[in-house]
């Protein structure tokens, strides 16, 4: 099947695209587009710190109350000036935070839809509850979700949802704005602006409650459809993404005639932020070369968790060439300054610092100390702030010191060895599945332990930590714990697979792997292209005491993980591989507060998704007496019994040389 049918199935409904009409024939098209990405409902200010003075600054960014009164800034001056105007949003509404546990779509529908975005992706973690859920999401907001190279007219649940559309166009005088419906009848008069989207093409691979939708070539899809849009007289044409940015950049190097990409899943930050103590993690407003050498794609994107958001310039001739593209990305703090991360009372910045603070900011262009929206927030403080205080639980430990989670070594100021988050919650979870309640389920003891950075969400904040800030924030998706015996080889093989997929810039590092008990070196060979894995060791005796002994090829280990990379998705097909005529791998829930085991047969593999065969019955998530995120309570019963200080591990899982 090609990408064809899902155009042609919703094109009378949905016609929208881009160009630039004008009467004089130099005359350039400028479009103002504020943008974001994988905001993950962090509706609260994410706490962070930067630096300024020199100094170390702990304050927050973000939350959908300072989006939104930016968003309004952006709308407004674009209104005073005339100016033509687009607020797009990359993908990744959806999961991330406890509103979102408890809330599920419906709370992120209510707020994105005081933004004024026009337009969405279709982002990977949409897919995380079923096709139910999300047609509810795309039917309650008031802007469309967008993907060109999908096609759900077999689903059950989307297959009518008329505001999941390929492509929008929109026709411009000045400020101005209207949704063109008709590719047949488009006005002379007006600057037209197609603005198409692009879902990840492996999206069942990554996401597992895909249903029957069907996902096509992310290239070949693009230019299909630039291709359609030219020959109806759209030029100027916007590409919003879901796909992560060295993807973005292959694209624009593959594809004729998209102008603009807005993206997101990559988590990327783009912008020179050296002057706050953080990183530059590529050029914000970069030019890519089409193939034929003579276009240029600006491509763009705005971090993560609502903390910034991005703003850009870009002409057009009446060619719909980019003749410039210029902007930047804004982080959006708060204005209460602390020298600890605790952020006790007694270690807030006083009147002179926080001014000196304050003037700092003033003088720098990629932060800004912005007001949270008052509706907003009070909307969020009464409405769905109470529930989600109460679900938080008991407390299980204080943190002295925040610990960082980044998903790929030496990316935003870590060192070579990464997160200190992931390798705790990899031993938390070794401690658990060796317990005696646990192996008297599986009948194994187990070696060690790994996961994905991509499924860990949170830092862990300095202060009170409580039983919520686990289940519902850090390790939010409700995967259960499986204990799965592979040979040495098998590891290595999935060390090797995982860390070189994440090598090149701006590339989806999700899939990084961590891991308890065991620790691995890795080298890059060639800058964002090759490496080689130096050493893989397994730990015997304990944290304090510890002994090192290199991997076996042909020995078989039994490891600890969740339930998702045990099946290979995202990336970890090596463990696919390994179970695909045979597994001896034992799933853990609990049903009616039992720990159950289920004994997995094999993995098959059903058009692009991974299916678990069963021995028997099959962990039953939806059932009232079944409770599956037991990789969340690994780490909770972990914290409570052993580590009620929270600090990081004595040794170093990962060490991730990059090439200079």
């Amino acid at each position: 099947m090609t990408f064809f049918k899902p155009l042609t199935a919703l094109s009378v409904a949905l016609i929208l695209a881009g160009c630039s009409q004008s009467s004089q024939p130099d005359a350039v098209f400028n479009l103002t587009v504020a943008h974001i990405n994988d905001t993950h409902s962090n509706f609260d200010p994410v706490k962070s710190s930067f630096e300024a003075n020199g100094n170390k600054v702990y304050n927050e960014f973000g939350g959908y109350p300072r989006l939104l009164t930016m968003a309004d800034e952006y709308q407004q001056d674009a209104k005073q000036k005339n100016d033509s105007f687009l607020f797009l949003h990359g993908g990744d509404a959806w999961q991330g935070s406890a509103y979102f546990k408890l809330n599920q779509g419906a709370m992120n529908a209510e707020l994105l839809s005081k933004m004024g975005i026009d337009a969405m992706a279709l982002g990977n973690h949409e897919f995380d509850l079923n096709n139910k859920k999300l047609n509810e999401f795309i039917g309650s907001i008031n802007f469309p979700v967008l993907a060109v190279n999908i096609d759900a007219s077999e689903d059950a649940d989307l297959k009518d949802q008329t505001n999941l559309r390929p492509f929008m166009v929109y026709a411009f005088d000045g400020n101005q704005k209207v949704v063109v419906d008709d590719l047949d009848k488009l006005p002379t008069d007006k600057d037209l602006v197609a603005v198409f989207g692009i879902a990840l093409d492996d999206m069942a691979n990554i996401s597992p409650n895909t249903g029957d939708v069907q996902f096509f070539n992310m290239v070949e899809s693009a230019q299909t459809t630039v291709d359609m849009l030219k020959a109806k007289g759209i030029n100027n044409i916007v590409a919003v993404t879901h796909i992560g940015n060295s993807i973005d950049v292959d694209i624009a190097s593959k594809v004729n005639g998209i102008d603009l990409i807005v993206g997101g899943h990559s988590h990327t930050l783009l912008g020179d932020f050296t002057n706050l103590g953080m990183n530059n993690d590529g050029i914000y407003a970069q030019l890519v070369k089409n193939p034929n050498g003579v276009g240029q794609t600006c491509v763009v994107q705005a971090g993560q968790y609502a903390q910034a958001i991005g703003r850009l310039q870009v002409g057009f001739n009446q060619q719909g060439d980019v003749v410039n593209c210029n902007g930047k990305n804004t982080l959006l703090s708060n204005d209460e300054f602390y020298t600890q991360p605790a952020r006790q009372v007694n270690e807030k910045f006083d009147a002179a610092a926080t001014q000196r603070v304050v003037e700092f900011i003033e003088q720098e262009d990629n932060i800004e100390i912005t007001n949270e929206d008052a509706n907003m927030r009070n909307l969020i403080n009464v409405k769905y702030k109470p529930a989600v205080d109460k679900a938080y639980g008991k407390t299980i430990a204080q943190v002295p010191v925040e610990l960082i989670h980044e998903r790929r070594p030496g990316d935003r100021g870590t060192d070579k060895h990464g997160s200190d988050v992931a390798p705790l919650i990899a031993e938390g979870q070794y401690y658990w599945a060796n317990t005696a309640a646990v192996q008297k389920v599986t009948g194994m003891k187990v070696d060690f332990s790994l996961i994905g950075a991509g499924g860990i969400r949170t830092n862990i904040e300095a202060g009170e930590y409580r039983e919520g800030n686990v289940s519902l924030e850090m390790l939010p998706f409700s995967n259960f714990m499986s204990v799965l015996p592979v040979k040495g080889a098998v590891i290595k093989a999935l060390i090797d697979s995982t860390v070189t997929a994440t090598l090149p810039e701006g590339s989806h590092a999700g899939k990084f792997p961590y891991g308890g008990h065991i620790r691995y070196s890795f080298t890059e060979t060639k800058a964002q292209e090759a490496g080689k894995i130096d050493a893989v060791e397994i730990m015997t005796g304990t944290e304090a005491s510890p002994v090192w002994t290199k991997i076996e090829d042909n020995k078989v280990y039994n490891i600890a993980l969740n339930n998702y990379n045990a099946t290979g998705n995202d990336g970890w097909t090596p463990l696919y591989e390994a179970q695909k005529n045979n597994s001896g791998r034992v799933d853990l829930a609990y049903v009616d507060g039992k720990l159950i085991g289920f004994d997995v047969k094999n993995i098959a593999k059903v058009g692009n998704k991974y299916k678990v065969n069963y021995q028997g019955a099959a962990p039953n998530c939806k059932a009232v007496n079944t409770v599956c995120n037991t990789d969340a309570q690994a780490m909770i019963d972990y914290i409570a019994a052993e580590r009620q200080t929270v600090t990081p591990l004595s040794y170093e899982v990962v060490t991730f040389n990059r090439a200079q």
